[in-house]
């Protein structure tokens, strides 16, 4: 009888689990992006030839097992931790990492698509060359985002095992459905920009402030914004200017964990794209619009540009060059809409009514 029942795992059991866990929420992190659309049957009809609906429909089924039985597995402190590292992971420090080392390795041809040339490669004169501030920049940069993932865990401990209530974002093996996922991310965002003005602008920038004089030693050092940078500041400052506004509105509006991920991961990939320092990017209208807002704030001594999109500054009137308008009349020109428009205009006028 004593042969039939289970032993406990061993020390090689559990290391090959710990190795496994990341891997897994990164892999949900991933999956959850392009799988939730596709939770609703009825929407699936419609986007969905019917000769995919029974494989669409496994596949729901196949990610819906897999969420849950990570959920019931685990506690949801933990669940929380390694989706969020997943996510910063696989859409921040991976791609900046890549950026950086691109940068290094190759800086005749990085140079080319910098769009301030010299200035912003890691090891130029001007960043200090080998012996400057880039391994800082790199280093610090992923610590205080270890620090943001680590600080959220510790929320979601507290409200789980010290005070006994229900979980800061709402991890549960109900799906959210797409219309749910879209309202939490355009007011999450919305409430993310309004943060970021008003912590950066009044926090960081303002002359009575005690955080003021790190934001301006640490993260205004740099002559130009390179990979990693978006959160090269000191910890304190760096908590304020991007954990907070980026996890609050989560907090405050209660988010599912696959949309709280999805959330971070649109901010990671603008922060990664954004602070590049690449004139070519993936959206010249909505990120470049956003990186040259970022550079002007940085290289012009934290004269105005304080939030993300360039909204509240906007309508605070302390946008510094093209603000968001600007930058949507450059960018129709660019592609030539409007003699597109007018094109199309006086083709349709010039056919005559039978």
């Amino acid at each position: 009888m004593d042969l039939l029942k289970s032993s406990p795992p061993s020390l090689l059991d559990r290391a090959w689990q710990l190795v496994q866990t990341p891997y897994i929420a990164a892999r949900g992190s991933v999956k959850a992006l392009t799988s939730i659309p596709t939770a609703i049957p009825a929407l699936s009809v419609f986007l969905l030839p019917t000769y995919a609906s029974w494989s669409t429909s496994f596949n729901v089924l196949f990610f819906y097992i897999t969420w849950s039985t990570l959920i019931l597995a685990h506690p949801s402190p933990k669940v929380e931790f390694w989706g969020t590292f997943g996510t910063r992971l696989v859409f921040y420090l991976l791609p900046s990492a890549g950026f950086l080392l691109f940068d290094s390795a190759v800086p005749g041809i990085a140079v080319n698509i910098k769009e301030h040339g010299d200035v912003a490669l890691p090891l130029s004169e001007e960043q200090g060359g080998r012996q400057g501030r880039w391994w800082k920049v790199a280093l610090v940069g992923t610590g205080n985002v270890l620090l943001g993932v680590a600080l959220q865990t510790a929320v979601e401990y507290l409200f789980t095992d010290v005070l006994h209530i229900r979980s800061a974002l709402k991890i549960t093996s109900t799906l959210p459905m797409p219309w749910g996922i879209a309202k939490d991310l355009l007011r999450g965002l919305l409430l993310r920009e309004m943060l970021t003005y008003t912590l950066h602008r009044y926090a960081l920038h303002s002359s009575s402030s005690p955080l003021t004089p790190l934001h301006a030693t640490w993260y205004h050092s740099l002559p130009a914004p390179y990979a990693l940078a978006a959160a090269y500041d000191h910890p304190l400052a760096y908590l304020v200017h991007i954990f907070l506004p980026t996890y609050l509105p989560a907090l405050f509006f209660r988010f599912h964990l696959l949309t709280y991920q999805m959330y971070l991961a649109l901010i990671s990939l603008e922060e990664t794209f954004a602070y590049s320092g690449y004139n070519i990017l993936p959206s010249g209208f909505i990120l470049g619009g956003i990186a040259r807002r970022q550079e002007r704030h940085l290289m012009g001594g934290g004269m105005g540009n304080y939030s993300c999109w360039g909204l509240a500054d906007l309508c605070m009137g302390t946008s510094v060059g093209s603000d968001v308008v600007g930058d949507v009349v450059e960018e129709g020109e660019k592609r030539g809409v409007g003699e597109k428009v007018k094109g199309k205009g006086k083709g349709t006028g010039g056919k005559k009514r039978k």
